[in-house]
Parts: structure tokens; sequence; C-alpha cells
């Protein structure tokens, strides 16, 4: 019933927070570095894509916590292929190994099952680092 339903509310433990900022922050990063301040390409479909209207698309999912920040795993991706097609992944790894090649392509496959741990500290340096890449990126575009 109504009554029954729980409020979907931010995250609430300090960790939950760390990691959904940190997901922003390399969301952000990810759709600048392969948009730049304009337009790039979909990774499954080739369709143009603009940085404001892209997801960044994981081709591992992201529950799989060694791959889920992995730059060569996010890609920018249409919202079309990205949230109704289920990521599209045939055509997402035609255009991985297109771009990263077949070799990297089967590691990163292989990565996933990895057994991964991120700490806090962890957590805090890949903020920093992200963070640090995508202010490199915005100081060196090019309008």
């Amino acid at each position: 019933m109504w009554w029954n339903r729980q409020k979907k509310t931010s995250p609430t433990t300090p960790r939950s927070r760390k990691i959904a900022r940190l997901d922003r922050i390399f969301s952000q990063y990810i759709r600048r570095r392969d948009c730049g301040f304009a337009y790039g390409f979909c990774i499954s479909c080739g369709r143009v894509i603009y940085y404001n209207k892209c997801d960044a698309g994981h081709y591992i999912n992201r529950r799989h916590m060694a791959t889920r920040y992995d730059e060569m795993n996010v890609n920018a991706q249409c919202i079309q292929c990205n949230r109704f097609t289920e990521g599209n992944i045939q055509g997402y790894r035609r255009g991985l190994i297109e771009k990263v090649g077949e070799k990297n392509v089967e590691m990163l496959e292989l990565k996933r099952f990895n057994s991964c741990k991120v700490t806090d500290a962890e957590l805090d340096m890949l903020i920093d680092l992200f963070k640090k890449k995508l202010e490199t990126l915005e100081k060196n575009q090019i309008f």
C-alpha cells in the first residue's frame, strides 16, 4: 500500500555519500573526456551525442567494483542505448574493441571477477584524482 512505500532518499552513510560523489565526478570526467564541451559519439551505436545529453555508460556493470572506476570500462553513451536497451552490450563491445583493441577488452572482461574492496581512503584518493583530471581537461579545452 502507499503508506508502506519507502521514500527514495539521498545516501545516508559517509561511505555511500563518498561513493555517490565519486560517481558524479567520474561521470562528468568521462563525458568531458569523450565529448569535450560540444559533442562526441555513442560507443554503442555511433550516434552523435552532446555532453549534457549523454551518460557515462559502463561496459561491465557498476556492481563490479574492480571495474567500476576503470576508465577503459566507462565511455560516453547515448541515453537510448544506456537506459533503454540495457547498455546495447553487443554494440558497446564492438565499439570498445575498435577503441582499445580486443586483448584489452578480454582483459577487462576477466577483471570483473577480481574481488575488490575499496577503502574510504581509496575513495578519497579517487575523488581527488578524477577532480584533477577533470580540471586538467577543462583547462586545456579549446573553445
